[in-house]
Parts: structure tokens; C-alpha cells; sequence
């Protein structure tokens, strides 16, 4: 039996979809600023009228949608930057985590924190880049470690841990 009122069950319904649609509406926010930020806010710009379409066929409200854009434009506290970091993995594997952010110290201290629940921790600048070679605006592995599937499946429960994280864009590693 579900309980007596019909309210508290329709409130934690709401209260999960709501938790869902939160989650869905800030990574696309995130998209819509950097590529804001990309095309200097011209929300004529198809990249950009893409994910503003996107964004309403998940009913984000315009104001949501608007205040992405200005924030990426520069306006309203915008002054994003994309920031590398560096890491090893599981197995040595050289890692690159290429971030957009608005704060810079708020991003490292919460990468580090992520990847220390992990058992691992960011590496100076210069430590891991080392192993690829930058090919128009991304990394490609110039050096391959092969790992085995107990690497394997760290080091993506790593990636996923990582890629979750919003201000996350890119991750690239030496693996294959």
C-alpha cells in the first residue's frame, strides 16, 4: 500500500522528474554558454540556434535559455575560459581534461576532489601532455599504453565520474 494520501505520492514523483529535468536543463545550459562564448553570442549562429532548439524541446524556460547565452556572451558575471588539466589514471595512463569555467579555483578544487574519492590526483601542467599531440583543437595520443580489463574498468568508471562533472568538455587518454 502506497500510504494514505494521494499527494505524497504525486509529490515524490515530481520531486524525482524535477531532479531529472534539473540535471538535463544544466548540461544544456553549459552547451548553450560555451558555444555562446564560441560564436560571441550571435544567436543567429546555427551551432548555437541548435542547442537553443534542443533546449526547448526539453521545455527549458527562455529565461534559462537567454541568461546561457549572455553568460557566454560576457555579460551577467561571463568570463569563461577553457582550462587543460592534467592527470595519470589507472595503469599510468596519461590523462587530459579540457574544462570550460566561469571559476577557475571553484573547477580544481572540485576536479580534485572527484578524482581523490577515486584514489587518484591531478598532475602538474606539463606532467601528462607529454603523451599527445594537439591536431586542430584536439588531443590525439602520440604514445598508447595498452591496458588490460581490470585497468579498463577503472579507468572508465573514472571517465564516467569525470565526464558527469558539468564544466567537463573534453577528456583524452593514451589508452587503447
Amino acid at each position: 500500500m502506497s500510504g494514505h494520501s494521494k499527494w505524497s505520492t504525486i509529490k515524490h514523483k515530481k520531486a524525482a522528474t524535477d531532479v531529472k529535468r534539473g540535471k538535463v536543463f544544466s548540461k544544456i545550459a553549459h552547451l548553450i554558454t560555451v558555444e555562446s562564448r564560441l560564436v560571441r553570442g550571435d544567436v543567429n549562429s546555427p551551432s548555437l540556434k541548435t542547442l537553443i532548439q534542443k533546449a526547448k524541446a526539453e521545455n527549458m524556460p527562455k529565461e534559462n535559455i537567454e541568461r546561457a547565452v549572455l553568460k557566454g556572451a560576457g555579460g551577467e558575471n561571463g568570463s569563461n575560459e577553457q582550462i587543460t588539466y592534467e592527470m595519470y589514471g589507472p595503469g599510468g595512463v596519461a590523462i587530459l581534461i579540457e574544462v570550460y569555467t566561469d571559476n577557475r579555483n571553484r573547477t580544481v578544487a572540485e576536479l580534485k576532489h572527484l578524482v581523490s574519492k577515486l584514489g587518484y590526483q591531478l598532475a602538474e601542467p606539463g606532467a601528462a601532455s607529454w603523451a599527445f599531440g594537439k591536431e586542430g583543437a584536439e588531443w590525439k595520443a602520440v604514445t598508447t599504453i595498452l591496458v588490460d580489463e581490470e585497468v579498463k574498468e577503472k579507468l572508465n568508471a573514472l571517465l564516467n565520474v569525470l565526464e558527469e562533472y558539468d564544466d567537463v568538455e573534453y577528456v583524452y587518454t593514451n589508452a587503447s
